[in-house]
């Protein structure tokens, strides 16, 4: 119920349980909470539009506020809140907490419920468990770190510290709001505290097992980097610790920023790891006396082509999850603090005398086949983005041949981070995180996806356009999911194809349809600077669509060996069809 309806401008005079909620949220720090509106979390919106310092988003698809919740904890701003309404609503969330607890980040899931009193008697919405109904509370344990349905009123006050706990740890926690609880009084008028305490201590853990290894290591000390730096915010303490092992730093895919920025141990970064990674990684890692695995579990993602020379190097980790490799492995939950510990014992007396810095590996890259098919070439089209791109730019990078792609040849901006999404995976996640990140911090945002994820999740533009974001989509247009498409040629014997699209326009499609929106498509490589420097200076949204190939096979490992194509290597100076790769600019 809005003010003008309700006849006045104030908060109402009963401090219910969802104020409670908010002004937890606004003392922590947290300035945007994201969801859809429906009859089962409309006290929320309706508590948030009383509190200062509160904006409560409304985006078009519960999967996407998911995402936005999700983006907006990565960018660094704090925690992700998202709320959502009962029923398809709150199902909507599963894929987007899905992802978030795959990739550990932090979120708090608010998500309404039918009143208790109509539970398990055939309510509308019911996810009681009662009477044979959907049990919310198992179907959303298994894709958060902590559940809890709120009975009580007054239970509200210790199960919100508990949920936002849970969630630092890395992770979704979600509370289940019943609408009657969600509007009942509280005894007393504001949160009773909201200090350090209430959010729980974090494990720091014991780096002396790491550093009695490192101190005996003989030859050069490769790091993978993962995650958790990021999560963390210790990419300061992670380049304090590669000066002092002399060591070149590697990072996982979805980790791309968290090193190598320049002016912090850029001459030692490697590139990326696993299936659209760098080659030279694997060489980094073979010649190593140790690898040091810094916040990674290592997924088969990352981990791929590593398997040998892992396998016959000394391995270490320190962690908030132990790696899925034989590893000695310290736990901590905050790699700031356990990583100025594991550097101040490896300096002055504690020194390691055997590290030394090794022999230059040069960046390389996969070489896919050429493709003689119409269209602006992936490559191509990165080095564009890279010579277009300012610093302090932020890149949110999607699924499929278009993210493999980014995430292989597209360096990082300094000051900007880097993000796509591997925990799940999931089509579309981009636009939500992207518009995240966007609320976080008013950086202008990238969002790098292709046309399928764009059918799926894509009209959440409108959200940026709404609100005025600086949000570019870059959108790679080969009418089809390119993906499978390349898995159909090469594991199915090209036979058939169900993947491939009606052609379109998105371009023009989406200027159409919002007037003012800077759209166009771009169908030739010449053309596309010009197109990206409008794009970038314009105030708002805009969007650049570029015409590619289905049938360009991507920068992915098990691709390039199932068409028997050797990983060649290449140094960033080498010409390849008539362009080069120039050194990254940032």
């Amino acid at each position: 119920m809005t003010a003008s309806v309700r006849g006045v401008s104030e908060r109402p005079a009963v401090y219910r349980v969802v104020d409670h909620i908010v002004d937890y949220l606004a003392a922590g720090g947290v300035s945007h909470i994201f969801g859809v509106d429906g009859a089962n979390i409309e006290d929320l919106y309706d508590a948030a539009y009383f509190r200062d310092g509160i904006t409560a988003v409304l985006a078009k698809h519960e999967f996407s506020a998911a995402t936005m919740a999700d983006g907006y904890s990565r960018s660094g701003a704090g925690l992700g809140v998202v709320m959502a309404t009962s029923g398809g609503g709150c199902l909507n969330l599963i894929p987007g907490l899905g992802e978030s607890l795959a990739s550990r980040v932090p979120v708090l899931a608010l998500v309404g419920q039918a009143p208790t009193a109509l539970d398990g008697r055939g309510s509308f919405q019911d996810t009681s468990g009662r009477a044979g109904s959907l049990n919310a509370e198992a179907l959303f344990g298994a894709v958060s770190v902590s559940c809890e349905r709120v009975l009580r009123p007054a239970d509200i006050v210790t199960a919100l510290p508990r949920a936002v706990a849970a969630a630092r740890t890395g992770g979704p926690a979600v509370l289940l709001l019943p609408k009657d609880i969600q509007q009942q009084p509280l005894g007393f008028s504001g949160p009773k505290s909201h200090n350090g305490q209430a959010l729980g201590q974090r494990q720091v853990g014991d780096p002396h097992p790491l550093v009695r290894a490192l101190r005996k290591a003989h030859g050069p000390i490769t790091i993978i980097a993962g995650e958790q730096v990021a999560r963390d915010d210790a990419r300061a303490e992670l380049e304090q610790l590669r000066s002092v092992l002399r060591a070149r730093v590697a990072c996982v895919p979805d980790a791309k920023d968290v090193a190598g920025t320049p002016g912090m141990g850029s001459s030692s970064a490697l590139g990326v790891t696993g299936v659209i990674g760098h080659p030279g990684t694997v060489e980094a890692v073979a010649q190593s006396a140790v690898c040091l695995l810094v916040g990674t579990r290592m997924p088969v993602m990352a981990r791929t082509g590593l398997d040998a020379a892992l396998g016959s190097t000394r391995t270490l980790s320190i962690g908030s999850a132990p790696p899925y490799l034989p590893c000695t492995h310290v736990h901590t939950e905050d790699l700031r603090a356990s990583l100025n510990r594991l550097t101040r014992a490896l300096t002055g007396h504690g020194r390691p005398l055997g590290v030394r810095v090794p022999d230059m590996v040069p960046h390389n890259e996969l070489a896919p086949p050429w493709c003689s098919d119409e269209g602006v070439r992936y490559r191509d089209a990165m080095l564009a983005l890279d010579r277009a791109l300012p610093d302090g730019v932020n890149i949110v990078v999607d699924a499929g041949n278009t993210g493999a792609s980014a995430v292989h040849y597209l360096p990082v901006r300094r000051g900007g981070r880097f993000v796509v999404a591997l925990g799940m995976g999931g089509m579309g996640y981009s636009f939500g995180a992207g518009i995240g990140m966007a609320f976080a911090n008013r950086k202008r945002t990238v969002i790098i996806a292709g046309d399928g994820s764009f059918y799926m999740h894509g009209m959440e533009l409108h959200t940026a356009i709404q609100h005025r974001l600086p949000v570019t989509v870059v959108l790679f247009n080969n009418n089809a999911h390119a993906m499978c498409v390349t898995r159909e040629q090469l594991y199915y014997n090209d036979l058939y194809s169900y993947n491939r699209f009606s052609p379109s326009r998105l371009g023009a499609g989406l200027a159409a349809m919002f007037p003012g929106l800077a759209s166009t498509d771009v169908t030739a490589i010449d053309r596309l600077p010009a197109a990206l420097a409008d794009a970038l200076g314009t105030d708002g949204p805009s969007v650049v669509s570029i015409e590619c190939s289905a049938d360009e096979i991507p920068p992915f490992a098990p691709f390039l060996t199932a068409i028997g194509t050797s990983a060649a290597q290449h140094s960033q100076s080498t010409e390849e069809e008539g362009t080069v790769n120039v050194p990254a600019s940032a």
